[in-house]
């Protein structure tokens, strides 16, 4: 073997994510604390209406951005998704800062997860310290996406199972105490007629609820990423793409249906849900009202669950990113090796290392570092979602100017070129709308921790553009190669 071929040997991915990997690869994305626990606190503000809403309008967007992402990584499927379509489609610059701005994001959300993970300990070994879980939850992790991309997905596929049973079993007995068949009497419509609902706070509740929405549903273009070690992409990806409307049908919609018509959004419970109180969950809290014994139990295995899913998921998808960038000179290059695995451990170990660093910062002192660090990121998933927005448009545009045809793609996104201008809006909304509070009461520092994110992405963006000079895409020459 020569010294090319031996070089691209050491810094190629494997093909071992199956089908079904890829299909639980995108459900675990939809599915997770934010419909757990975090779906009480919406019904709270805005009413079982007005939450029914935010949530479908937010379910419309991720669904015409994730048909954006499934044409792009059917015909292109590479490991840096969005960040190598914005380098190729529109400029090298845009596709630098997307790409930092998504390893970052997950990158924090690991350190974000170890936290929570070890929150939820605390209910049944209350005596260990919270730092102890936190290292053998990092080290689970490290070792599932060490051992090679099969076993990142093996495992991702059994948390995504534990997850959909969970919904899956919630619907079908909220169901059944919906008709009177289980705990006791009904409540009927009472629950929708109540007070001010079903809509509280009239609008202004349906756009404080969008923004928890939107965030309940960050982890969907995960399947972009994983797109680049997919067996067979042009079947799996179309076929995971097209089941996302039923999930978010079945999973978001079914669910704050089923918690709207059992119990009223005057519920003080509602109001507080927190992770760290498994206790008060809506899905406890119906659970319990159904007769399930340890109904709190359960739960808090479910969401530790949900917050390990959401921690391999993360490291996975920043690690790759950042190997994607390595590739593209825009990281280290030692970050592109892999080894004989297929695993680029150099990339594994740096952000592993910058996940426990974040998390660390959360032991120092006040904890306010690392309050400003998950506060930064919170905007970048919505960052990301925009960028796909935006590649996708300028993707359609190159394909058809080099003379290609759409009958060529593998999936082709459904409503072009309204569904990525309209989710390109609605995710507009969603950054602007979510330091709105803070803006109308004056609040400085509110203000600038709910939009810090956004400067600092044109920053990066910028920078990288004086220093490198590098302009736009040309679209009649844009590399269309699926590597």
């Amino acid at each position: 073997m020569d010294a090319r071929a031996q070089s691209e040997a050491q810094s190629d991915l494997h093909r071992g994510l199956k089908s079904r990997h890829m299909n639980m690869i995108a459900i675990g994305g939809a599915i997770g604390t934010g419909l757990f626990v975090a779906s009480g606190g919406t019904i709270s503000q805005a009413g079982p209406g007005g939450a029914l809403v935010a949530y479908a309008l937010i379910g419309l967007m991720v669904y015409l951005l994730m048909q954006s992402l499934g044409e792009m990584s059917a015909y292109i499927p590479v490991p840096g998704a969005f960040e190598t379509y914005a380098t190729r489609f529109v400029s090298p610059s845009f596709g630098f800062a997307i790409g930092w701005n998504y390893w970052f994001n997950w990158a924090i959300t690991v350190a974000a997860e170890l936290a929570a993970a070890a929150i939820v300990m605390q209910y049944w070994l209350p005596g260990v310290p919270s730092w102890v879980w936190s290292v053998l939850f990092l080290a689970l992790l490290v070792g599932l996406n060490a051992l090679s991309a099969r076993a990142y997905g093996e495992g991702e596929f059994w948390f995504a199972t534990v997850k959909v049973a969970a919904v899956v079993i919630f619907l079908v007995l909220g169901v059944l105490m919906i008709i009177g068949i289980l705990g006791g009497h009904s409540p009927g419509t009472s629950n929708w007629t109540r007070g001010d609902a079903p809509f509280v706070h009239g609008l202004g509740g349906v756009m404080s609820v969008f923004l928890i929405a939107g965030f309940s549903f960050q982890g969907e273009e995960l399947i972009g990423i994983a797109a680049g070690e997919a067996k067979d992409p042009e079947k799996a990806i179309p076929r995971a793409t097209r089941q996302i409307f039923w999930r978010i049908m079945i999973f978001y919609i079914g669910a704050i249906t089923v918690i709207g018509f059992l119990l009223p959004y005057t519920d003080p419970n509602l109001l507080a849900s927190d992770v760290s109180d498994v206790a008060i969950s809506p899905f406890t809290l119906v659970l319990r009202r159904a007769g399930i014994a340890g109904a709190a139990a359960v739960m808090n295995a479910v969401i530790l669950t949900s917050i390990l899913s959401a921690g391999n998921s993360g490291l996975y998808a920043s690690t790759r990113m950042l190997y994607a960038m390595a590739r593209e000179h825009k990281a280290p290059g030692i970050f592109a090796m892999v080894n004989r695995r297929g695993v680029p451990v150099y990339a594994l170990i740096a952000t592993s290392l910058v996940g426990a660093a974040c998390f660390a910062t959360s032991l120092v002192g006040s904890g306010k570092a690392y309050t400003w660090l998950v506060d930064l990121s919170s905007l970048c998933g919505f960052i990301a979602w925009l960028g796909i927005a935006v590649c996708h448009l300028q993707f359609r545009r190159a394909f058809l100017a080099q003379g290609h045809l759409l009958s060529e793609l593998p999936f082709r996104a459904r409503w072009y070129p309204l569904g990525p201008i309209l989710a390109f809006v609605l995710c507009i909304v969603v950054v602007v709308g979510q330091g709105w509070d803070a803006v109308i009461r004056g609040d400085i520092q509110g203000t600038v921790v709910a939009y810090i994110g956004v400067p600092v992405f044109l920053a990066i963006w910028a920078g990288h553009k004086v220093v490198t000079r590098s302009s736009k895409a040309d679209l009649r020459t844009a590399d269309l190669s699926r590597r």
